[in-house]
């Protein structure tokens, strides 16, 4: 079923007052859902959201002895039986890497779950982090929705500011209006970066959007050792030094014990739980016995990989026969040019990511089981979608430090090795001491049989994911892909479908945003249905393209995810008119081999001209947004201020709401106390993967800029002695990226000097904090690793930053 946009509801005297609409009649006793076939009428408005207060059943006199009194019943707006329902969302994995679409990673639990229930082969995301969340969670374009890239990366375009607006109801907050507990745990992604601090504001947190209970991280990615975590609205840390915590495990036990909650609290309502991991997001963090499990498996490299991958999802029936496994880019490396001496860093990458991977679907099934153990499985319908966009190709080349791609570094493969071993070779990979990422080649193997990675909006390596659907009693196993287009806007419709619920006009006064998705629930017990899909728009940093009834025209854009450097010359004399398109009939080509737009140039130019309409009605433009910091990084979204003032427990503060330091010209003077052997943090940013951090070590004050773990520079003053002192240290950075010439002052005397040769443009994390006194997180210094966070143990009066221009 398609949901569209309804009439305007009527307004009264000049203000939003609401005219209330039938409140819901009562239903029968059970639940019976069978798509395709009639099912019982729940005939509820729900137009309006919240629904109107039940009137009093008693009667209010005078005289409270003429009076009565008499709660009324509880409403019953959903179907008896109504189901529970879980959304698990993966991070950054494409298409063939498990093993029931083909893939050579051990994946037990959609493994098991694909056995019960049924698969999709046909399922697209928007090829990026948050546009597909938000798409996810509202059932509308990501662009329609504000969330056309990354939250880190808005811009002041409609379509680009990082903000689902409210007049785009997400599906826990209209769920929750029906009688659901809500709940998400894992990776959010979708609040503006300067909006994460503790002091607020707090109405693009997860719990402003539905969700009554949230434990996870507000950011793109985090350590998954020592992690940036938020439980509802505040701060959280991790046991700290724990040598078995690992956030995957973490999210499982916390989602446990809010099902123990439920189950104690309210237990006759129905929940929705939303659990999505860190896993597999770069940083590739895993324990080193899931990684040691795939030793010596990826040897022979990625291209052997795609080819093996390929022929066994002939095989398995996972892509339809006939499909050609498409060819590498000419801009992409082959395994065979990865000099000998290279390849054991490569190879130990791809195994931990596979390690990785497992753990994560292993901890899914943890949390399954729980479920079962609790009595709560038969009754919970599971859409496990595994990944939120194809493989990530950000790794470049294969990377110690992930960021290193986004902030446009130069480097080389030579040189983060050498910056390794200092660390503890390949043993350091996968540890707290890295920001590990694989080779972009690993990354297109993994959407085998596609073109393109995660970041591209045209080629299904980037939007096509493999997606699993449960529900014991409901949806019966027939050992049959369903190859139906669909996408992540899909799955709000067909929760509203399954409990013949309607999507609501108005929302806490908003009027609502057109659904842009269509039901899949008619695929849940007929594999061969016909589509019921017939449109879908997809546009990433200007790689775009549009799906018409099995046709698909597309423009691969200006930007090549595994070439950050090439990427930055092509941006340069990008124009989006000037593109040349292709064209695809999927009906015969499952994995857009052959491209149709010389043969068929009519068809082409009525999707290019419909591409257009659909881009303008989903405040696409400008085409390419998402590359507006690429080309102007001093529009990065930042704090508005200029000057602050800290104290000693100024403590999680996002580095995007924090003062440029190490990025921008600054002045910082900290008045501070110290003993005789001054020792602990003073300030830090960032962590182990880049940041910079002033701390004293035996009495002497040390400035270190962690340059993403390739470059590393210190300065140190001589031994400080007790007493009160006067600290300046002044950074001139001349443009972003450029160098930094830092001069550190004691009581108004130099006291030492350094010159970085290269900063940072963008951030050097995405989810770390600055920090006063401590250096919480992933530390930035290798030199206090042992010891972290390394508080100070001296007293800060007060520390002003100011940005100097």
């Amino acid at each position: 079923m398609t949901f569209l946009r309804r009439p305007r509801i009527d307004r009264a005297l000049g203000r939003s007052i609401l005219i209330p609409v039938a409140l819901a009649l009562a239903v029968s006793s059970s639940f019976n859902f069978s798509p395709g076939h009639a099912a019982q009428s729940v005939p509820i408005d729900g137009s309006v959201l919240p629904f109107p207060a039940e009137p009093m059943k008693g009667m209010a006199q005078p005289r409270i002895q003429d009076s009565t009194m008499q709660w009324p019943s509880p409403p019953q707006r959903l179907p008896a039986n109504a189901p529970n329902i879980l959304i698990v969302l993966l991070d950054d994995v494409g298409f063939d890497i498990s093993g029931p679409f083909g893939g050579e990673v051990n994946t037990p639990t959609l493994s098991k779950l694909a056995g019960e229930g049924i698969s999709f082969t046909g399922f697209n995301t928007t090829s990026i982090c948050s546009p597909t969340r938000a798409a996810l969670l509202t059932g509308r374009n990501h662009t329609r929705v504000g969330s056309g890239t990354i939250a880190e990366r808005a811009v002041a375009f409609d379509g680009y500011t990082g903000i689902i607006p409210k007049t785009a109801a997400t599906v826990p907050e209209v769920l929750k209006n029906y009688g659901y507990h809500t709940s998400a745990f894992g990776k959010w992604h979708n609040t503006p970066a300067i909006e994460t601090t503790s002091i607020g504001p707090k109405d693009h947190w997860p719990n402003a959007y539905g969700f009554e209970y949230f434990y996870g991280f507000l950011g793109g990615e985090t350590s998954q050792w020592e992690p940036r975590l938020t439980e509802n609205y505040d701060a959280v840390e991790p046991p700290h030094d724990d040598p078995e915590y690992h956030l995957t495990n973490d999210l499982v036990d916390k989602a446990l014990k809010w099902l123990d909650d439920y189950r104690a609290f309210d237990p006759d309502k129905p929940f929705l739980m939303y659990w999505a991991p860190g896993g597999v997001h770069g940083p590739h963090q895993v324990f080193p016995e899931w990684a040691d499990k795939y030793k010596g498996k990826f040897d022979s490299g990625w291209d052997a990989y795609r080819e093996r991958t390929y022929k066994r999802q002939l095989a398995m029936g996972v892509i339809p026969e006939g499909t050609k496994l498409t060819e590498r880019d000419p801009t992409m490396a082959s395994w065979d040019s990865i000099p000998q001496a290279q390849r054991p860093f490569q190879e130990r990458l791809m195994e931990i990511f596979a390690g990785f991977v497992e753990h994560t679907d292993t901890q899914v099934g943890r949390l399954i089981d729980g479920m079962e153990s609790r009595g709560l499985r038969d009754n919970t319908l599971i859409f496990y979608i595994f990944g939120d966009n194809g493989s990530s190709a950000e790794g470049q080349q294969g990377s110690i430090s992930e960021l290193l791609a986004q902030n446009n570094i130069a480097n080389t493969v030579e040189q983060q090795i050498e910056a390794l071993d200092k660390l503890g070779g390949l043993d350091a990979l996968g540890t707290g001491k890295t920001d590990n990422i694989y080779h972009a080649g690993w990354a297109w193997a993994g959407g085998t049989p596609f073109k393109g990675t995660k970041l591209m909006g045209s080629y299904f390596g980037g939007t096509r994911n493999a997606m699993v659907v449960s529900w014991p009693g409901h949806i019966k196993h027939d050992g049959k892909f369903r190859q139906q287009f669909h996408h992540l806007v899909d799955i709000a419709p067909t929760l509203y479908d399954v409990l013949k619920i309607r999507a609501p006009q108005v929302v806490n006064g908003y009027d609502q945003l057109p659904i842009d998705g269509t039901s899949l629930a008619y695929t849940f017990d007929d594999a061969s249905a016909l589509p019921q899909k017939h449109e879908q728009f997809f546009d990433n940093n200007g790689s775009r393209g549009i799906y018409v009834d099995s046709w698909f025209a597309d423009v691969p854009g200006p930007f090549i995810p595994w070439d950050t450097p090439g990427s930055a010359k092509r941006l340069a004399n990008w124009d989006s008119a000037a593109d040349e398109w292709e064209l695809y009939d999927l009906k015969s080509d499952f994995s857009q081999a052959r491209d149709l737009a010389a043969k068929e140039p009519e068809k082409l130019d009525v999707l290019k001209k419909r591409f257009l309409e659909v881009a303008g009605e989903n405040k696409d433009f400008p085409i390419g947004a998402g590359n507006w910091l690429r080309l102007h990084p001093e529009d990065r979204i930042k704090s508005s201020y200029n000057t602050w003032t800290f104290g000693q427990t100024t403590r999680r503060m996002p580095e995007f709401a924090a003062p440029g330091v190490g990025r921008e010209s600054t002045k910082v003077r900290i008045d501070t106390e110290i003993g005789d052997n001054a020792n602990g943090v003073v300030y830090a940013v960032g962590g182990a993967g880049g940041g910079l951090c002033v701390y004293f070590m035996d009495g002497r004050l040390v400035y270190e800029y962690n340059m993403m773990i390739i470059e590393n520079y210190q300065a140190e003053t001589a031994r400080i002695p007790a007493g009160k002192h006067a600290i300046e240290i002044a950074t001139t950075i001349p443009k972003p990226a450029g160098p930094a010439d830092v001069i550190i002052k004691v009581d108004g005397k130099e006291a030492a000097k350094l010159t970085v040769a290269r900063t940072v443009a963008a951030a050097f994390t995405a989810t770390e904090s600055f920090d006063v006194g401590v250096d919480l997180g992933s530390p930035v210094s290798q030199a206090y690793f042992d010891k972290r966070p390394f508080e100070f143990n001296g007293k800060i009066n007060q520390i002003k930053v100011e940005l100097v221009n």
